[in-house]
């Protein structure tokens, strides 16, 4: 399994020798962009944009722009997330909207950035909040003229606040067993130790908010490590291990 490692700074793009998953509003704002030593995907920055504005202000020119100019200047894009839309309960209240009508324009989406931006990496994305909705947002793109099961990644959303939950392990398998190659947004290590046998790759920025609440580390001045490159990679690494750990205890036990 691939790991991305969330980041809130692009400059660490120049540096990081492992993946890392960088934010389209982290990136937007930016006049010159650094060059990646590492490979990326990008995040369409969507949770945000709903909690904040109850929908999408970007439009899709606007993101195919963005995102042609974040692969020529920045180099080394693997994937970006399209503008899709978030199912949590709290997310519907925000928008007005219900579930059915999030994955509507979540598919919607995809299947327009990719007709304007053929070249582009766009990844489709299943939208959802109970295994029903998942399977009936795989439908949507099916009847749309998309095999899922015959795209390199698919992004699985609407799971990073209950992501180490037995619902969202069962959601997980029953996905994988469809054949699909799935990418797992926001899990964190109790997720992926449930299910990481299942997934392609996995994003998570879960070190800053465990850096929030920790002391620094020894020899750091600031505050906190909720920025600190020193946190970030200590805390992959003790995560990946962990997950190295219990997989080959799975192995022995079989």
């Amino acid at each position: 399994m691939k790991f991305y490692l969330g980041a809130h700074h692009p400059h660490w793009l120049e540096r990081a020798p492992f993946p890392l998953f960088v934010s389209h509003r982290r990136l937007a704002v930016r006049r010159r962009l650094p060059r990646a030593a590492t490979g990326w995907a990008l995040d369409s920055g969507g949770f945000t944009e709903l909690r904040l504005y109850g929908g999408w202000r970007t439009t899709a020119a606007e993101y195919v722009a963005a995102v042609r100019r974040y692969r020529d200047e920045i180099g080394n894009l693997e994937w970006a997330a399209p503008m899709d839309w978030m199912c949590e309960p709290f997310m519907l209240a925000k928008t007005g909207l219900t579930v059915a009508e999030h994955q509507r324009r979540t598919v919607a989406n995809y299947l327009e950035l990719c007709s304007m931006a053929p070249d582009l990496p766009f990844v489709p994305v299943l939208q959802a909040w109970s295994r029903a909705d998942y399977l009936r947002c795989l439908d949507l793109y099916q009847e749309s003229g998309i095999d899922l099961t015959a795209e390199p990644l698919v992004g699985v959303g609407s799971i990073c606040r209950r992501q180490a939950t037995g619902e969202i392990e069962a959601i997980v398998h029953s996905l994988a067993s469809l054949g699909l190659r799935l990418h797992g947004f926001g899990v964190k290590a109790g997720g992926l130790v449930r299910y990481a046998d299942c997934l392609v790759s996995a994003d998570s920025l879960a070190w800053s908010f465990e850096a929030r609440r920790a002391a620094p580390l020894a020899g750091c001045t600031h505050a906190n490590c909720a920025n600190c490159p020193r946190y970030a990679t200590a805390w992959r690494e003790r995560t990946l291990g962990r997950l190295g750990a219990v997989q080959l205890h799975l192995q022995v036990a079989v």
